[in-house]
């Protein structure tokens, strides 16, 4: 393929080397770090010593057995819920079908700690339900990270189903039916079989999401060994000594996930179904007690998912003493101490996420249109590697970025400077995709011809590309600020005294049992998180939760 080499070549070559410096690079320090031994020297002594440490294995054991428990149970509540919305007509359904997609925007540390405050051991039910006489069992360990991954990721599978369901043609099932099947073999033979590869693609990328867990797994795991868990305290415990163990144990993660993906690539895709788009079967009414029925039910799972957002606020204006809650008093005091005692995890996290927003939206504009309307030899390179990151989780990135940056001519660790890069090469893959979805529609016909008019390849681009893309580029920018303002899992690995975000002064106040404050943090954090998607919708007219 030829490549023009001005501009475009360059720009590819570029971007190259920053994903490969920024991102590649520690990726191999990583693998490099784990392979060698405190003189130096190739050995594998860190995985034998993983593969006799029973601790570890257990932790191994408890992170597959996690993974697939959420995703069994995310897959029987995001398909029927999918199901019922795509196929029957109930009260509410509008609302109903677009609050869970708002349950993105609802960081995993605030979905932990509000079900704490929920039925944690001073939690609002917990108190309501000893008052009875009645001892509910701990939230903590097994039953609290299920409930919780369950009401976070469930939505993965939801809006796949969703869409499987609405291209549909229900001229097939009508086919079968008039062959004499009953409904129920009709479904089980030409619905199923379609749904099929959407539930499977989406019940991976929740089972990796469940491995790389962090908040949610060291908030509720309580003594439940998980991998995500153990590297970070792995970590901490060994900053400064020899880095072979975390980067072995990093590594075990990146290789579960690689074997998900090398599964859903070989095993998922041959089950895929190409299907031209038809008419979607007309949705039911339901009336009477079966629409009361299918209303309750959704319900009850949209309450469950949201009630966070509103227990974080109740929990910021509520009397506290030290660890305990007071329920039904309410007080200033954690807002004020927050606003206004310790106002520099607020500040940081708008500080570095604003940077990381805009560096990343940037860079992601330039790839997402490299890789779409300017192909050559190295862009599928580029591709790649700029949607590597998503196989990493946060807290293996972290681990990866500070024994890269932590010596030579470039140092980043200890300061905000490795906080926006965290950030940045998380969250890239997001921006990335989503800025190019609106370049997809996009004729090269109108940028030739706006060339052709003498307009030079800079000017067409910011003249007639940039502002065709400015729905988006701002869903983009939402989309990166709200996932960097709420990352933990990655930050709580880079950051050091004076660098400290919302996310980890809640993850920190939380470990230290005072609800209060962390619940003030919480509204905070929530708050700047609403804001933007407000003004989004609000005033540029942009549908962030559509349904359709």
């Amino acid at each position: 393929m030829k490549i023009n080499w001005w501009p475009w070549g360059v720009l590819t070559l570029v971007s190259l080397v920053l994903l490969s410096f920024f991102v590649l690079y520690p990726l191999a320090v990583l693998f490099g770090n784990s392979v060698v031994d405190d003189g130096g020297g190739y050995s594998l002594a860190a995985f034998a010593t993983l593969a006799r440490d029973s601790q570890y294995l257990q932790a191994f054991r408890n992170t597959l057995v996690l993974g697939f428990s959420v995703t069994a149970c995310t897959v029987l509540v995001g398909v029927p819920f999918a199901y019922m919305v795509a196929r029957y007509e109930f009260p509410l359904k509008n609302l109903v079908a677009v609050l869970p997609i708002m349950t993105i925007v609802i960081p995993e540390i605030i979905v932990g700690q509000s079900w704490l405050l929920i039925l944690g051991n001073n939690g609002l039910l917990t108190n309501f339900f000893a008052d009875l006489g009645i001892e509910l069992p701990s939230f903590y360990g097994w039953t609290g990270m299920v409930f919780s991954m369950t009401l976070v990721y469930y939505t993965y599978i939801y809006l796949g189903v969703l869409a499987a369901l609405r291209g549909f043609d229900g001229a097939l099932e009508e086919a079968g039916l008039s062959l004499g099947t009953s409904p129920l073999v009709t479904k089980m033979r030409v619905l199923v079989p379609v749904m099929l590869p959407a539930v499977l693609v989406n019940a991976l990328v929740v089972f990796t999401l469940v491995v790389g867990n962090f908040a949610l797994s060291m908030l509720l795991g309580s003594r439940v060994p998980l991998l995500s868990v153990m590297t970070y305290n792995t970590f901490v415990s060994e900053m400064g000594g020899s880095p072979a163990l975390q980067s072995a144990m990093s590594v075990v993660s990146i290789a579960i996930v690689a074997i998900v993906l090398f599964f859903q690539k070989r095993v998922v895709e041959r089950k895929m179904y190409t299907m031209t788009q038809g008419r979607a079967p007309a949705p039911v009414r339901v009336r009477s007690g079966a629409a009361l029925l299918f209303t309750v039910a959704v319900g009850l799972v949209i309450l469950a998912s949201m009630l966070p957002l509103l227990i974080v606020f109740v929990g910021a204006f509520t009397e506290t003493s030290g660890p305990v809650m007071r329920w039904g008093s309410w007080s200033l005091g954690s807002l004020q101490r927050a606003l206004q005692g310790a106002p520099e995890p607020i500040i940081n996290s708008i500080k570095f996420s604003s940077i990381a927003t805009l560096a990343g939206v940037s860079f992601a504009l330039l790839v997402s249109y490299l890789t779409i309307k300017k192909r050559n030899t190295f862009t599928q390179a580029l591709d790649y590697i700029v949607v590597l990151p998503l196989t990493i989780s946060g807290t293996v990135l972290g681990i990866a970025l500070v024994q890269t940056f932590n010596t030579g001519w470039l140092i980043l660790a200890g300061s905000s400077g490795i906080m926006v890069l965290a950030y940045t090469v998380r969250r890239l893959p997001f921006a990335v995709r989503n800025a190019s979805s609106t370049l997809f529609n996009i004729p090269d016909s109108i940028e030739e011809a706006s060339i052709s008019l003498g307009v030079s390849p800079f000017m067409t681009f910011f003249k007639v590309i940039l502002p065709a893309m400015k729905a988006s580029l701002i869903s983009a920018a939402i989309l990166m600020w709200v996932t960097t303002i709420s990352e933990l899992s990655a930050s709580v690995v880079v950051y050091t005294g004076g660098l400290e975000t919302m996310p980890i002064a809640i993850f920190r106040q939380v470990d230290g049992g005072r609800l209060g404050l962390a619940s003030a943090y919480g509204a905070a954090l929530v708050s700047v998180i609403l804001l933007p998607i407000v003004v989004a919708i609000k005033v540029f007219r942009i549908n962030l939760f559509s349904s359709k």
